[in-house]
C-alpha cells in the first residue's frame, strides 16, 4: 500500500484492511492469548516457521496494524511498536549491540536518551561516544572504533531543535559499515522521511505528534530494509549467525529484509517485554488518522510565535529552524521543506530566574513534561527534564540555562501569542 498512495491517504487507510463483514475501524484485540486447533500449529509458531498470533507480548493484531501504518508512512519494509520511545531507542540499538560493543551518537539528543546511552547501556557493557553533529565528517569518523555497531541521531533534536544533516551522517555510518539509526519523532514522516536521505532504521516516540493528544505513551521502530547485514556479518553475529534459542535459525537467511524487526520481536520483546498495550495502539491509530492535518497547523503556529518572539525586545534569543536567521534554516529547507515541527526554544533577557517567572505567569499555556500534542505547553529543561545534567553536560547537549522549550499546539496562533505577551508583561 505504501507505494501507491500519498501520506495523507496512508494516515487514514494504511495498516488495517477489513474484509467482508469485518469492522471498518481497527478493533482493540484485548486478549493476551490466541487459540489453535493442534499442538503442531502452536509448535510451528514457536519455531518461527509460521507467522501468527499466540501471545500478545510477542505480537498482537491491533499493534501490528498500527506498526504497518507507521512503516508505510516512513517507506520501510517492517516495523514494530514498543511501550515507549525510550524502549524503541533501546531496542533499536540493543538488537545489534552486546556487551563489549560501542556506538556513536550525536550529543544534542533528548535528555532521557542521553542518560540511557551514557549511563544505563554502559552498565550493560555497551559504550557510547557522543559527537557534535555539526562537526566535520573527519572529526565524527574519529569517534569510530573496530567494535562500533551503529551511528545514532535525531532529525530534530529535543529540545534544541537542531537539524541533523542526515546525508552526512548516513555517509559516515556507511563508510564504517554500520547502520544509521535516526529518531524521527519531531518532524514525523509527514515532514521528513529519513530513509530517502540514507538512514537505515527510524525510531519514534509515538507519544508525541503521532498520538497527538497526550493520551497514550508508546514507541515505534521501522527498518528501511536497505542495510546489508550479511555484507558485514562479522559485525552483526546476532543477525547473521544461528540463534540457539530458535534451533539454530539465522535471521538474515530466514527472513531477508524482515530480519532486523523479526529478531527484535522474537528475541528482545520475548525476553524484555516492552510491549505497547493494544488499547494504546488503538488510541495511537486514531491520532495517526489526523497527523497530516495537525502537523501543518503546528508548524504554522510555531512559525508565527517564533517570528513574534524574534521581534520582542524582552527576548534574548529564539531558535526555530523556520526562521531565516536560524543557522539550520538551509538544512531545514533541504530535509523538511514543508515545515519542521511545533517545538521552538528561546531565552529571555535576565536569564534563568526571569524565564521561570515568565512560565509561571502563563495562563493558556501549561507547564508540563511533554511536547507535541494539540495543546500548547512549555518546559524549562535545566530545571525539569535535564536537571540531572551538570552545567558542562547541559552546554554539551546544547541547552542553555535560560532555555525555554515551547511546544506550540493547534489552537489559534493569536491566542497563543496573546498569552505570551501578557506573561512577558
Amino acid at each position: 500500500m505504501a507505494n501507491q498512495f500519498k501520506p495523507e491517504t496512508l494516515c487514514v487507510q494504511a495498516g488495517w484492511q477489513p474484509k467482508k463483514g469485518e469492522p471498518r475501524v481497527l478493533p482493540i484485540y484485548q486478549s493476551t492469548t490466541f487459540k489453535y486447533d493442534t499442538s503442531e500449529q502452536m509448535a510451528r509458531l514457536f519455531d518461527l516457521e509460521d507467522s501468527g498470533y499466540f501471545y500478545t507480548r510477542l505480537q498482537n493484531p491491533t499493534n501490528d496494524a498500527v506498526a504497518a501504518k507507521i512503516t508505510a508512512l516512513e517507506g520501510g519494509v517492517a516495523g514494530m511498536l514498543t511501550s515507549s520511545g525510550q524502549a524503541a531507542n533501546f531496542y533499536a540499538l540493543f538488537n545489534i549491540c552486546e556487551a563489549g560493543d560501542h556506538f556513536v551518537a550525536q550529543t544534542s539528543i533528548y535528555g532521557g536518551t542521553y542518560n540511557l546511552f551514557s549511563v544505563t547501556m554502559k552498565k550493560l557493557g555497551i559504550e557510547c561516544t557522543f559527537v557534535d553533529p555539526d562537526a566535520s565528517e573527519e572529526e565524527i569518523s574519529r569517534a569510530f572504533r573496530p567494535n562500533t555497531k551503529a551511528l545514532f541521531g535525531e532529525t530534530l533534536s529535543n529540545p534544541g531543535v537542531m537539524v541533523l544533516d542526515i546525508e552526512k551522517f548516513a555517509r559516515i555510518a556507511h563508510q564504517h559499515g554500520v547502520p544509521l539509526i535516526v529518531d524521527n519523532t519531531f518532524p514525523t514522516p509527514i515532514n521528513c522521511r529519513p530513509f530517502e536521505w540514507g538512514a537505515d532504521i527510524v525510531t519514534h516516540s509515538t507519544t508525541k505528534y503521532m498520538d497527538g493528544h497526550a493520551t497514550a505513551v508508546g514507541g515505534a521502530i521501522v527498518d528501511s530494509g536497505h542495510f546489508d547485514w550479511d555484507a558485514y556479518a562479522e559485525k552483526f553475529p546476532g543477525l547473521c549467525t544461528p540463534d540457539a534459542s530458535y534451533h539454530g535459525l539465522t535471521y538474515t537467511k530466514a527472513f531477508g529484509q524482515g530480519a532486523y524487526i523479526t529478531k527484535a520481536t522474537a528475541q528482545l520483546m520475548r525476553d524484555l517485554g516492552s510491549i505497547q498495550a493494544p488499547e494504546n495502539a488503538f488510541l495511537l491509530n486514531i491520532g495517526l488518522e489526523t497527523l497530516h492535518l495537525r502537523m501543518p497547523q503546528h508548524c504554522r503556529n510555531a512559525q508565527a510565535v517564533a517570528e513574534w518572539l524574534e521581534q520582542n525586545e524582552k527576548v534574548a534569543w529564539v531558535n526555530y529552524p523556520g526562521l531565516k536567521s536560524n543557522k539550520y534554516y538551509d538544512l531545514a529547507q533541504k530535509y523538511m521543506p514543508n515545515g519542521t515541527c511545533g517545538v521552538l526554544c528561546f531565552g529571555l533577557k535576565g536569564g534563568r530566574e526571569v524565564s521561570i517567572k515568565f512560565m509561571d505567569s502563563l495562563k493558556l499555556v501549561a507547564i508540563v513534561t511533554h511536547v507535541a500534542d494539540a495543546r500548547t505547553c512549555v518546559l524549562h529543561p535545566a530545571s525539569h527534564t535535564h536537571r540531572q545534567l551538570s552545567d558542562e553536560q547541559l552546554s554539551e547537549a546544547g541547552i542553555a540555562p535560560d532555555l525555554i522549550r515551547f511546544s506550540t499546539g493547534i489552537e489559534n496562533a493569536g491566542d497563543i501569542i496573546a498569552d505570551i505577551e501578557q506573561a512577558l508583561r
